[in-house]
């Protein structure tokens, strides 16, 4: 499909990177032309033109832009980047909530002509909280997964009419067709940021304590605050891990078709695109159970298995499974691959985005009164808070808590 119309012009807050929002930025610019609709990322401030002035990030630049560049005063950064989207003739933004938080409550001040779209991709209180603080500021909603809709509707009574799951999706032409043997040594896969709070990569090593007995290997792909504490956790059973450093997304497909099992311990997510690649790939995810997230893209049982958070025995039992039933692996191997394709393809999710943003543009919805530019402050959700002062093995306790008992 192909809109004959102007082209509308759309800013994506955020800066090119290798997480969620960015993917979702990438396959939203291809795709969105078609429906005539360009987008261009905007990234805010000091630390966003320094990472933009890396060589690996040089063919971003004809995308996007970062403004205010030259300052860390929040107050002044609004200054400049209300006034880029006014003079550039912006028809929208994309707001990424907590993604930079002077862009996020940016969407209060804007002129009342730029429609707002805000996309919430995490299911934690102080995301909810910052959500809360621009609800009624923007046109619509979007929550990448069945859960966060489903909290954003019934918890903080957004709009349902205007409050929607798309859910976040892959290129299907980089994860062509692989023939895959499942003999040999089980091969696992743990692809993402090494941070324990909310990946839950510490329970790897007790995972793998449970299984000494069968011959398997595990990769270790990406980087993090906790490296070094997950080295120290795989004393001793290193001769079976492999740490290889961050990846490019370009090379996901082919490191996910040469592993068998894709290991996903988190305590929370927002979604999980690797799970979506992973299947993608016919590689097996072994995965925690969060409810309205893992569970709306992996069917247990049937493309994958789950297991309750911080439950490394069931975790064990499900590899133990799958390496002594290699036609299991294979059956799981064929049906995730097909669900993958048939269900988060990028086509269907630029296609639910560009219908939301035909809605903003066509039949914007009334929103609060903009706020004067003279009269910028943080609203309480976008504060710093008790929740920040908390240390992060209590935010991690009540976090694994919170996301067994919703999966229950």
């Amino acid at each position: 499909m192909t809109d004959t119309r102007p082209p509308r012009r759309m800013a994506y807050f955020g800066f090119p990177g290798i997480g969620g929002p960015h993917r979702v930025y990438s396959e939203l610019r291809e795709q969105l032309r078609h429906w005539g609709t360009e987008v261009r990322w905007l990234a805010l401030g000091p630390g966003p033109h320094a990472i933009m002035e890396r060589p690996q990030w040089a063919h971003e630049h004809e995308f996007g832009v970062v403004v205010a560049s030259d300052t860390p005063d929040e107050g002044r950064q609004a200054r400049i980047l209300l006034d880029h989207l006014e003079h550039d003739s912006y028809d929208g933004v994309f707001v990424n909530v907590l993604g930079d938080r002077v862009q996020t409550n940016i969407v209060r001040y804007l002129d009342k002509t730029i429609r707002r779209i805000m996309i919430v991709h995490s299911v934690t209180i102080g995301t909810y909280a910052a959500a809360h603080s621009i609800r009624d500021h923007v046109h619509a909603t979007v929550g990448v997964s069945p859960r966060i809709r489903d909290d954003l509707v019934c918890r903080l009574h957004f709009p349902p009419s205007r409050t929607h799951a798309i859910a976040n999706a892959f290129d299907g032409a980089a994860f062509p067709s692989v023939r895959k043997d499942h003999d040999g040594p089980l091969r696992l896969l743990s692809l993402g940021r090494l941070e324990d709070s909310s990946k839950g990569i510490l329970w790897l090593p007790q995972i793998l304590r449970q299984v000494r007995d069968i011959p398997l290997s595990l990769t270790i792909a990406g980087d993090g605050p906790d490296r070094d504490a997950l080295h120290r956790a795989f004393a001793g059973d290193m001769d079976r891990v492999r740490f290889v450093g961050a990846v490019l997304p370009q090379t996901v497909p082919e490191l996910m078709a040469q592993h068998d099992v894709f290991l996903f311990p988190s305590r929370y997510e927002g979604f999980g695109i690797t799970l979506v690649e992973a299947l993608a790939s016919g590689c097996v995810p072994v995965a925690s159970r969060l409810r309205g997230v893992t569970d709306f893209i992996v069917d247990t049982g049937s493309t994958g298995f789950l297991f309750p958070v911080g439950e490394v025995r069931m975790a064990a039992k499900f590899l133990r499974e799958l390496a002594e039933d290699r036609g299991l692996l294979a059956r799981m191997s064929a049906a995730g691959r097909a669900s993958a394709f048939s269900r988060f393809q990028t086509e269907t999710m630029a296609a639910a985005y560009a219908e939301v943003i035909d809605d903003v543009m066509t039949r914007p919805a009334s929103i609060a009164p903009v706020l004067r530019r003279e009269d910028w402050r943080m609203p309480k959700g976008l504060r710093r808070g008790w929740r920040t002062a908390l240390p992060a093995p209590s935010k991690d306790r009540l976090r694994g808590l919170r996301e067994r008992i919703l999966s229950a």
